[in-house]
């Protein structure tokens, strides 16, 4: 009988753990605006995340903001000068998720992002397959420039990039 109260009582509790996943290298940050339209080559990152329970997930990425490349060198000098994302005083994007739930489309991580300097509440919508030991994490969504304070505010589309994220992981 007590080892039935102990087996019992201990199954009362359970632990929930996520998976924690490396990032592949072959990752892409696309975005695309009425300025200009490019990519960030450089991102890291921890993850941490189950399908089955989205609520144990955590996302922790940074996106090093001198690495952007336009295609045109002379747009990727502004895009990193104080006009517009400073990459010397604000070297990273930053993404921590406080919470992951389920959505109709597949996940949603709200957090902080912080760009430029200014740190905001942000909800990325995102997808993941999986195939055993590997997976892929894709995301579509927008950001208003100007809620960085990068540059004025048009009140237009143009204040908005679209962005497509897609990161390769294996897990660890």
């Amino acid at each position: 009988p007590a080892i039935a109260a102990v087996l019992l009582f201990t199954s009362a509790f359970t632990f929930v753990t996520s998976q924690s996943w490396e990032m592949g290298t072959d990752y892409a940050v696309k975005f695309t605006g009425k300025r200009a339209d490019g990519i960030f080559k450089t991102m890291k990152g921890d993850i941490t995340f189950d399908e089955q329970n989205p609520s144990t997930a955590k996302f922790d990425v940074t996106i090093d903001v001198a690495s952007i490349n336009t295609g045109n060198g002379l747009k990727n000098r502004h895009a990193k000068s104080e006009k517009w994302f400073d990459a010397e005083k604000y070297p990273i994007i930053h993404f921590v998720s406080s919470s992951v739930t389920k959505s109709n489309i597949g996940y949603e991580a709200k957090g902080e992002l912080e760009m430029h300097g200014v740190k905001k509440d942000f909800t990325i919508p995102f997808t993941f397959s999986k195939n055993g030991n590997i997976g892929t994490f894709k995301g579509s969504f927008k950001v208003n420039r100007t809620d960085f304070g990068i540059d004025k505010a048009s009140g237009n589309q143009s204040d908005f990039t679209n962005l497509e994220v897609t990161v390769p992981v294996t897990s660890k």
